[in-house]
Parts: C-alpha cells; sequence; structure tokens
C-alpha cells in the first residue's frame, strides 16, 4: 500500500538519493541536499511500507504558475503509474493554492503528454529562465523539454 504525504525535513537524503540516481544517468538535473532542505515545504513522497520510493516538488513560479520539480520513482516501482498519482497530488495542491498553469521542465515530455501537458516554447517562461536556468551549468542548451497544463 502506497500513500502519498507532505515531505518531511527527516526524507531529505531519501529524496536526495532518488533525484541523485536519476541525475547520474542524465534523466533529470541535480539538485543539492541544500535546495532540497531549503525548499522541503514543496515536496511529497510516495511511501511503501515506511520506506520512500518517490517524490515530487511543486515550485510557484508567479502569480498564477508553478512547476513540477523533481518528479522521481525508484526504479523498482516504476510503471505502475505511481508518477501520476504524484503529479495529480501536486496539481491538488496548485489548486489549493489558485494556480492556474503548471510547467514541467523534463528529458522525458511522453510521460507528461500522457498527463495532458502539452509542448511549449522555454521562452515563455521568463521568470524561470532568468530565475534558475540561467545558474544552471548546461544554460542555455541542457535539452529539457518544456511543457504546460492548464488547470480545470
Amino acid at each position: 500500500m502506497t500513500t502519498i504525504r507532505p515531505a518531511k525535513v527527516t526524507d531529505v537524503k531519501e529524496i536526495h538519493k532518488l533525484i541523485e540516481y536519476y541525475a547520474n544517468k542524465k534523466e533529470m538535473l541535480h539538485r543539492s541536499l541544500n535546495a532540497i532542505y531549503e525548499n522541503i515545504q514543496e515536496f511529497v513522497v510516495l511511501e511503501n511500507k515506511n520506506r520512500i520510493i518517490g517524490c515530487g516538488a511543486l515550485h510557484v513560479s508567479w502569480k498564477n504558475l508553478a512547476e513540477v520539480k523533481s518528479l522521481a520513482i525508484a526504479e523498482q516501482y516504476k510503471k505502475q503509474g505511481l508518477g501520476r498519482r504524484i503529479v495529480e497530488k501536486l496539481q491538488e495542491n496548485a489548486r489549493k493554492l489558485d494556480i492556474q498553469k503548471i510547467f514541467a521542465l523534463t528529458f522525458k515530455p511522453e510521460f507528461f503528454k500522457k498527463l495532458g501537458y502539452t509542448v511549449i516554447l522555454k521562452e515563455i517562461l521568463p521568470h524561470k529562465i532568468w530565475n534558475e536556468c540561467i545558474n544552471c551549468y548546461l544554460f542555455p542548451d541542457c535539452g529539457e523539454i518544456a511543457l504546460l497544463i492548464y488547470l480545470k
């Protein structure tokens, strides 16, 4: 039985392990322990038998715009709809904040397309580009695809 819950500071090292696993495979960007601690209130975790097997974060970027970040599922639990469950929970959290649009930057756009996201140009996300992306060592050619969904 898996449950999704808000992350706690005691979860940070497990979250970091999940993210680093995929970042080392060049399937997502690295996040430092410090960055995860500083933004822990944005994260949810997926737990199975008191073990964290997935995570994701919702980062508010602007008045009506947020980003799904750091979405990861432990390898042995993939292809079970768990990533979808985390994204749906993050979208639910966004609705509670009256956010109307969510975007994702990803190396795996097909996953988000299945959830109703559509590909957009990164240039329409100026707050993201000039606040975060510009400081990334891969900027400007990271290869991530930008996708967006309008919440109902």
